[in-house]
């Protein structure tokens, strides 16, 4: 598409990046601690920890993980927690020692937890002793060696760490009981690593190297490694970078971190990119208790925030949102799932923050677009393909399509993945060659380069042969000011092969079936107007918020 989309960048922002400026994310590290040593680097539950600290912790860490635990470079390692200070220093301790990152969702059933473990040969695993068990009931059919546990307080100082601790345990009771007697705890760990700091030396690697298995069901099946190298999220993050010059600056930012660290939109988004600028980063260990988050939000002034749709919408259904000074706010960004004009145009009017939508994938490290920092207000669209990044878009016999057709998108940079962890076949059927990634997301362009995501294929709805995606419907409904949220399906029907299916939360009560039936008559096409309709308490979501319209169709 001769890159048509550069036409549209704001003049600050390269088309191309510099790969050349870190050779690993521990080199990015390290420039990044030379820079702004003395500068607050992460807070979590009032406590906070400089570039200084997390260096220094990073290293202790680093040096159990090689000479306590035995861990050699390339061995994987779990980490299994939620916005803790403890993650980022497991994680940036791991990518010092040269091992790979196996990021793990505290979530997880036993038997995804399993999988993933097995299918990464992980040797080691950090978790927090909340989520213990799990992994207790698997241990016999894994192969991990190293177990450090930690708890919630661990790193908040005495005797706050104390408090914190002995409520979470004994008041609450957070934390099941489990039994794994090999396991070591997180701040013992650190004191032994202190012991060895003086013969530790980080390990020397490069671009092509491996950083995470980032797991995934990916455009196809069952979840997957998809394989990150260094050279992958240094891309993405230089992107990110080259994409906010001239509005964010180094050393003076505060980054608000809701999503969960272990998700790749806040792994890349927040925690590699914050440290590339120098920022403070405010770790959310729970945005779903939003009066906490809130009041966390109304301590800070905040500059840059990431979340997903059912997030913003959440926080501005809030009556605590009116306690937040937005006034710093540079960047609120927009991703995981489709930004709804509804929410956007609220958080606008209510903030005075655009909400830019941005769209990427596990396999891209994962940005590929984001509209411009200069944006005015909602557009609809999922950006311009960020610096370094191609697009294209195909038909099913992967053909280039003209501009303004709608077809499945493809994509080509250096944030591309290496492919699925010992996966080929899974790998050939998304990765065709010559670099292009087919992300089984339908896509059209416009003559400005923008991309507008209609929707994924295996979610179309096939209506008497008409498509139906259900992005649009629940655009529409959402704009509703009755309905709080909208997922929307197809099911089988015997007459037109498919119809849609859409499940509602109610903002009002007093909302009829009669009354959204008139509604979505005026505003959808017959065909795309859901043909059944349930009114639910809320919408199964995964981790970060989105909508899971596979659990929808088990409803």
């Amino acid at each position: 598409m001769d890159k048509l989309w550069l036409q549209s960048y704001p003049p600050q922002v390269p088309a191309e990046i510099d790969l050349s400026k870190y050779h690993s994310l521990a080199d990015l590290f390290h420039q990044s601690i030379a820079k702004y040593r003395d500068n607050p680097a992460f807070s979590n539950l009032g406590k906070v920890l400089s570039y200084a600290e997390v260096d220094e912790l990073t290293r202790q860490f680093a040096a159990y993980l090689i000479h306590g635990a035995g861990l050699q470079r390339g061995d994987r390692i779990a980490i299994m927690m939620p916005n803790l200070l403890q993650y980022p220093i497991a994680l940036f301790a791991a990518l010092r020692a040269g091992l790979v990152v196996v990021n793990t969702n505290p979530l997880y059933t036993d038997r995804e937890l399993e999988h993933q473990l097995k299918d990464s040969g992980a040797k080691a695993i950090v978790i927090l002793a909340n989520f213990a068990h799990t992994l207790e009931d698997v241990m016999d059919e894994v192969g991990i060696k190293t177990i450090i546990t930690t708890e919630i307080g661990d790193l908040l100082g005495f005797p706050k760490s104390l408090l914190v601790n002995t409520v979470v345990r004994y008041v609450k009771k957070m934390v099941p009981a489990y039994q794994l007697p090999e396991a070591i705890g997180f701040n013992q760990a650190l004191r032994l690593g202190k012991q060895y700091t003086h013969s530790y030396r980080d390990a020397n690697i490069g671009h092509e190297d491996i950083a995470f298995l980032q797991y995934t069901g990916g455009t196809t099946g069952v979840a997957k490694g998809a394989v990150l190298s260094h050279r992958n999220l240094l891309a993405n993050m230089l992107q990110a970078d080259a994409w906010t010059k001239g509005c964010l600056e180094h050393g003076k930012e505060i980054f608000i971190t809701a999503l969960p660290l272990y998700h790749v939109f806040a792994l890349t988004a927040n925690a590699l990119f914050a440290i590339e600028m120098g920022a403070k980063n405010v770790l959310i260990t729970n945005p779903r208790d939003l009066p906490a988050f809130l009041k966390d939000l109304a301590k800070e002034p905040f500059t840059f925030i990431t979340g997903v749709n059912t997030l913003y919408n959440a926080m501005l259904n809030h009556a605590d949102i009116g306690k937040v000074n937005f006034s710093h706010v540079k960047i609120s960004l927009g991703g995981g799932m489709a930004v709804q004009k509804s929410v956007a145009e609220r958080w606008k009017a209510r903030t005075g923050s655009v909400l830019l939508e941005a769209y990427g994938l596990t396999e891209t490290s994962p940005a590929v677009c984001i509209n411009p920092v200069t944006l005015e207000s909602y557009n609809g669209m999922i950006g311009l393909p960020i610096s370094s990044t191609e697009v294209s878009i195909r038909d099913v016999n992967d053909n280039e399509l003209a501009v303004g057709e709608a077809g499945e998108l493809w994509v080509r940079g250096p944030q591309v993945m290496q492919g699925y962890w010992q996966r080929p076949d899974e790998t050939a059927k998304v990765m065709p060659g010559d670099g292009w990634l087919k992300t089984g997301d339908i896509a059209v362009i416009n003559e400005q380069g923008y991309v507008k995501l209609v929707d994924r294929l295996k979610d179309m709805v096939l209506v008497s042969g008409f498509n139906v995606y259900p992005n649009e419907v629940e655009d529409v409904l959402a704009a509703h000011p009755k309905i709080l949220e909208a997922g929307v399906i197809g099911v089988p029907d015997e007459h037109s092969g498919e119809v849609v299916k859409a499940f509602i939360v109610k903002k009002d009560d007093s909302l009829t079936l009669e009354e959204l039936k008139a509604y979505c008559r005026k505003e959808l096409s017959a065909y795309k107007c859901p043909k059944q309709i349930v009114f639910v308490e809320s919408l199964p979501k995964s981790n970060v918020g989105k909508i899971l319209r596979k659990e929808l169709r088990q409803l």
